[in-house]
């Protein structure tokens, strides 16, 4: 029988606290994980954060990622404690954002000072060899993005060769609503665009349309349970018709019932 991993639920910072409190409530009843929320220009994933903890009991909390580029160690340090965020489920992903030079040396040392001297868990948002391995030898985890199952259980498998208790998480973006795979397959080609990731999806033989969910003609029931069986987390990326709080209210009851979360 295959194992499944945690499956979890991915959010914009940009949708904003309160709406990000009702969104965790209902994610934390409908039995995701943990929530994980995108820092972004526009949106605090802190502050997102800080509202769902005030009305969840459970649910894991997560920031997936924080640009190294645009805050440091010590103001994340410092935004965690101001918001009395409970150190028990919260993980900080961190990446290196836009930094086209000294990456890997202000990626470890950012991940080095959050778990040194603020005792925190951090995962890292990785693309590379060489982040990856960062990731699992410096932190606790790996943060994967944009890759089909079967490459994302080959990376896990190269990450557990390094640390057999590290974390590997997969972001697949999601459209349990056929009203937004277009929005969802524009997001997909937007990447696909960016130099970096063009070059990662013609060295990996991937097509960007093969790390979505649902992929081509599966559902998205069979689908996850696919992408879920290759890593220790997948988080399933909400892409919804619209930006409103009711679009992903609409999105965790199907993806639950879809999923049996609720069992």
């Amino acid at each position: 029988m295959t194992t499944r991993g945690f499956l979890s639920l991915g959010i914009a910072g940009s949708l904003g606290p309160a709406a990000g409190a009702r969104v965790a409530v209902a994610a934390e009843q409908a039995g995701f994980h943990t929530l994980w929320v995108n820092d972004t220009a526009d949106g605090d994933s802190l502050a997102v954060l800080a509202a769902a903890a005030a009305v969840t009991e459970r649910i894991g909390l997560a920031t997936g990622v924080i640009a190294v580029d645009r805050r440091s160690a010590g103001d994340i340090a410092a935004a965690v404690a101001s918001h009395d965020l409970p150190r028990a489920r919260l993980t900080l992903g961190v990446g290196s954002g836009q930094l086209r030079h000294g990456a890997l040396k202000a990626v470890r040392e950012t991940v080095d000072t959050l778990r040194a001297e603020a005792a925190l868990r951090v995962v890292v948002g990785a693309l590379g060899p060489k982040m990856r391995a960062l990731a699992v030898e410096h932190g606790d985890g790996v943060l994967l993005n944009w890759l089909t199952p079967e490459t994302a259980a080959g990376q896990a498998r190269e990450a557990h060769a390094l640390a057999p208790d590290t974390s590997v998480i997969l972001y697949a973006r999601t459209s349990v609503d056929a009203a937004a795979r277009g929005r969802r397959d524009a997001e997909a080609a937007r990447y696909a665009g960016f130099p970096n990731y063009a070059a990662n999806f013609e060295r990996l033989g991937i097509d960007v349309l093969d790390t979505v969910l649902p992929r081509r003609d599966e559902d998205v029931a069979a689908g996850a349970e696919t992408f879920a069986a290759a890593v220790d987390e997948l988080v399933l990326r909400a892409i919804t018709p619209t930006d409103d709080v009711d679009a992903y209210l609409r999105f965790v009851d199907t993806a639950a019932e879809a999923l049996d979360l609720r069992g």
